[in-house]
């Protein structure tokens, strides 16, 4: 009996480690922005509200996220965008000197994960 409970904590502790490394840490837009080449192709998460959004019929597009630390850019490529106004959280991975659409962004996010809470 004792022997299932070791085994079952130990699957309990294995499940929630490989869950909490799995996840981004959720990192402020200032810090990104001071040092952008530190986060480049990594995977970062972000939360704040959407500033400027472009959507393109199943292209994608870009919305501008604000956090109170500073702005960013962030790309979808085939998801639709939310709209200004929304609440977002984002997963996704940093990129440097990026165009789309005819125009330059410099430092962005390409989401691979956007969850929106509404205006």
């Amino acid at each position: 009996m004792r022997s299932y409970r070791t085994v079952g904590l130990l699957i309990l502790t294995l499940c929630g480690a490989l869950l909490l490394t799995a996840c981004p840490t959720q990192t402020n837009i200032g810090k990104i922005n001071r040092d952008p080449d530190r986060y480049v192709n990594k995977e970062v998460g972000i939360a704040g509200n959407v500033t400027d959004s472009y959507g393109v019929a199943l292209v994608g597009g870009a919305y501008k996220v604000d956090d109170g630390t500073g702005s960013i850019w962030v790309v979808s490529r085939g998801g639709g965008v939310p709209s200004r106004g929304a609440r977002v959280g984002v997963k996704g991975h940093v990129l440097n000197g990026f165009s789309f659409g005819g125009r330059n962004f410099g430092t962005v996010i390409e989401e691979t994960e956007h969850r929106t809470k509404g205006r």
